[in-house]
This record gives structure tokens, C-alpha cells and sequence, in this order.
């Protein structure tokens, strides 16, 4: 995302950054919390933003990686978060407050209209995710969530369990595990301790539904090249 600015602005927001690590699992806001810093996720760090329903369960909406930012990209932090964003894979973040990103945008055209834009490509996504868990199957699914993760990270290991994955997806556990079955039975991946492998991507994508694709023209059309 930061590199969709120019150099002089690019040096404004990044003089104002801090680098922060986070492990995964770790909270970024909770519902009902202030938002007291936009996150950039940097390399293979990777986020989730989670609806909490009343059953206890917290359903995925939409991933967050290094295209993106996390945090007040609209609100600026002023509102209340409705929704808990967490770390699925830990790494390497840049945070930098909320205040100083309202003023950033309110003297720099170019910052505001990136997060502008970049706010827009989120609800896509957002749009994107309903229409997705109305029509398609579990295993389309589950497909797309781990192409979108091993194109996110930059490697095939993805650090999930099981029951991480059906709690992501709110299916029961028994679902991700036929499914799951079904794509080591095809040689797509392999589970391990603590996570999984996918060992034929491209294999795995054709398993997928068209939404990651959708998603992808959107950002292409609004944010160029910037959707992983």
C-alpha cells in the first residue's frame, strides 16, 4: 500500500511509523475498543478480521496482508470497532497513531486519497465475502481462504490448525476435516504439526471459487497491481 505513494509522501508517513512485531494470535483491536493505531502489515504478516455472533462462534469476513492496512481507515479511530481484527500469521508490522494519520490526511491529498481508495477496495471484499458464504461451497471455500493465505504470506506453510480453520470459516470441525482429507487424498496438501502445506497451488486455486479473481479487478481498477 505505501508504495502506491509518491516518494515525498511516502517519506511524510513513513518518518511516522513504528515498527512493532506481533505474534500469531495476537489482538489488534477487540469489539466495542478504540483504535488507537493503523496497522501496515509487512512481508508474510497476515490479518483477520472477525464478526463475533451470538453463538460464541467468530466468522472470517476478510484477509489483510502487505496490500493493506488495518485500523481507522475510514473512522480515523474516532469510532468504536465493531468487529475484532486479530494476527493469523505473525511477523513484522509498521503502526503509526491515529492522530497523526487524521493529520497526515488533512494536509496530504495523496495520503487521503489512497486510504480513500483503499477503504473502497475493503468493502469490495467485504461485498465480496457475503455473497461468497451465501452461494459457494464449503470447499470452494476453503480453497480460496488458503490460495489467499499462501499468496498473502509468499510461501506454502501456513501456520493453522483444524479447528482454526473451521472456527475462520464458522463450520464445524468435522467439515474442514473432510475437506481437508479430500485435498490431501489430490495431492494438494499435506498436513503438519501446528499447521499445513499446500504443495500444488495452482491445483488448489482451480479448486477455488472466482472470488480472490473478482476481488483482484477491483483493486486492479482502483489500487493498480496492489491485490496479491
Amino acid at each position: 500500500m505505501l508504495d502506491c505513494l509518491n516518494q515525498s509522501d511516502r517519506e511524510l508517513l513513513e518518518s511516522r511509523l513504528q515498527d512493532v512485531h506481533l505474534a500469531s494470535g495476537d489482538l489488534i483491536f477487540e469489539v466495542g475498543s478504540a483504535v488507537d493505531y493503523c496497522y501496515f502489515p509487512i512481508g508474510s504478516s497476515l490479518c483477520a478480521f472477525f464478526v463475533e455472533m451470538e453463538e460464541g462462534m467468530a466468522v472470517e469476513t476478510i484477509l489483510v496482508g502487505r496490500e493493506g492496512a488495518l485500523g481507522g481507515v475510514v473512522s480515523s479511530g474516532h469510532l468504536p470497532a465493531y468487529s475484532r481484527a486479530s494476527v493469523v500469521h505473525g511477523g513484522l508490522f509498521r503502526r503509526i497513531s491515529q492522530r497523526e494519520l487524521a493529520a497526515l490526511k488533512q494536509s496530504s491529498p495523496g495520503i487521503n486519497s489512497l486510504f480513500c481508495r483503499y477503504a473502497d477496495c475493503v468493502m469490495a471484499q467485504v461485498f465480496q465475502s457475503i455473497a461468497c458464504n451465501a452461494v459457494h461451497t464449503i470447499e470452494q471455500r476453503a480453497a480460496k481462504w488458503l490460495t489467499a493465505t499462501v499468496d498473502r504470506i509468499g510461501r506454502p506453510e501456513v501456520m493453522m490448525t483444524q479447528e482454526q480453520l473451521a472456527s475462520i470459516m464458522g463450520i464445524g470441525r468435522s467439515y474442514a476435516s473432510r475437506v481437508l482429507q479430500r485435498f490431501k487424498r489430490d495431492g494438494l496438501l499435506r498436513t503438519r504439526r501446528g499447521g499445513l502445506e499446500v504443495l500444488d497451488a495452482h491445483a488448489l486455486g482451480e479448486r477455488a471459487c472466482s472470488c480472490n479473481q473478482q476481488v483482484q479487478g477491483h483493486f486492479d481498477k482502483v489500487l493498480g497491481g496492489l491485490y496479491p
